[in-house]
């Protein structure tokens, strides 16, 4: 049976999903988590480039580094726990409660104690500057409220990406309506964090009122030791592989304030602004089919890697569809969007937009890894490229400013990706795969 919309599909498209219901849902959520995600895309570009033509390169990067500075701590608060808590909804649905419980008092007291590492840590490093610290404390209090975050794992399991969208839409809409604002009343800096933080506030809420319309009720989770255990067992590693991920992907604007200034840092973050925008797609996507490839590795071997090669083949062309337009045309799009400020962040662009290439490949074999449970690997690949991404930080950073933070990033991220692969024997079919993947992406 087919689902009603499939009817105004070109006649292709219906065959392909004729009588594959599974698909289906899929291609359902896959369009809920676009609706969110294109909305956040275009009024996010569009206010983004406002807020930061009126900020300046200087302000502008202030923001952005107690940004980054925050980003590399927000792995404590997340524990490792997103794809673990999905993958054992997906297995044991009737543990709901208690896993959503467990999760959430974790989670909580993961965010309350990246709050905490935040404010030491930017008040070690910069004792005498009141404003990062300000700007870092307002920012890293998000991470509280993250906890909530485990209502969307709940839909993520069950394929039902609409109820959190509306969530999330609806509130980065009003948060960048007040950011509009702001600007026309020429707020300060730190008016532009405080809306940062009540964006993930206003999120919250919004999936508390997701869950209760969804016919779920919040009093019925209970945290248990017994499944706390449980989660921890199987996220810890994932925990610090995320502290090394989040790192490497934030270290080098953190690098660049110390080694250079506000104001390269501000120049730098456009580049990866404009570099990033996109990679809701790849997520979206991981978010629909995550559920598909963990069931299929309990059907059959056969099939699972299958549907990895799929999987790995859809991530790749993604990027190259992406890159090479943006490739021609970065230049002309940073001078026309942001002025001539921001300029440099041009050719900074033009290399870091192929590192999504790498991005992309990086999610679908960290989705591969999550199933297999080979978290431990999983954590020595990424913190070798975080390694990597450091020392190449302080040897091009001094030399070559943002730039030279654009190379190490490129190289840092497709060893992640690929060429750690072929350093560990359980790897090696994966490599192949995702050099398939690179070379010849079939989706057809």
């Amino acid at each position: 049976m087919n689902a009603r919309w499939t009817r105004y599909l070109p006649e292709l498209l219906r065959e392909k999903l004729d009588g594959r219901q599974e698909l289906q849902q899929v291609v359902v959520n896959t369009g809920w988590l676009f609706f969110d995600n294109i909305i956040r895309m275009g009024v996010g570009l569009f206010v983004s480039i406002w807020v930061t033509r009126y900020l300046g390169p200087e302000r502008f990067g202030a923001l952005s580094y107690a940004t980054a500075f925050a980003f590399i701590f927000s792995s404590v608060g997340a524990l490792g726990l997103d794809w673990v808590v999905v993958r054992n909804l997906v297995r044991s649905p009737e543990q709901r409660d208690e896993i959503l419980g467990s999760a959430f008092a974790l989670k909580l007291l993961g965010g309350i104690a990246t709050f905490g590492l935040s404010v030491g840590a930017i008040v070690l490093i910069r004792p005498d500057d009141r404003l990062s610290t300000w700007l870092v404390s307002v920012i890293a209090l998000g991470t509280v409220f993250q906890a909530f975050g485990v209502i969307n794992f709940w839909f993520q399991s069950r394929v039902q990406a609409k109820y959190s969208a509306y969530a999330r839409s609806i509130s980065f809409l009003i948060i960048s309506l007040v950011k509009i604002v702001l600007i026309q009343l020429e707020a300060p800096l730190t008016a532009f964090a405080w809306a940062a933080l009540a964006e993930v506030v206003f999120g919250a809420a919004g999936l508390l009122a997701a869950y209760r319309i969804s016919g779920q009720h919040l009093k019925a989770w209970r945290s248990t030791t017994t499944m706390a255990k449980e989660l921890l067992r199987d996220s810890w590693p994932l925990l610090l592989t995320d502290i090394v991920m989040l790192a490497y992907r934030r270290i080098d604007q953190v690098m660049i304030g110390e080694m250079v200034g506000s104001s390269e840092v501000g120049i730098y973050a456009v580049a990866v602004l404009l570099a990033e925008v996109w990679l809701f797609i790849p997520m979206a996507i991981t978010s629909s089919v995550f559920p598909g490839v963990v069931e299929a590795r309990q059907r059959g071997e056969e099939l699972f890697q299958d549907r990895l090669q799929r999987y790995y083949n859809l991530m790749s062309f993604l990027g190259w569809v992406v890159a090479v337009p943006v490739t021609l045309v970065a230049n002309w799009a940073v001078l026309r969007l942001f002025g001539p400020s921001y300029s440099m962040a041009g050719p900074m662009l033009t290399g870091l937009i192929w590192g999504g290439l790498f991005i992309n490949l990086s999610i679908a074999r960290s989705s591969f890894l999550t199933i297999m449970n080979w978290t431990r690997l999983h954590f020595i690949t990424d913190l070798l490229g975080c390694l990597l991404n450091v020392a190449l930080n302080l040897f091009l950073i001094p030399r070559y400013g943002g730039m030279g933070a654009v190379i190490a990033s490129l190289i840092s991220y497709w060893f992640v990706a690929h060429g750690s692969c072929f350093l560990f024997k359980p790897l090696l079919r994966t490599g192949t795969m995702l050099t398939r993947a690179m070379l010849y992406p079939k989706i057809w």
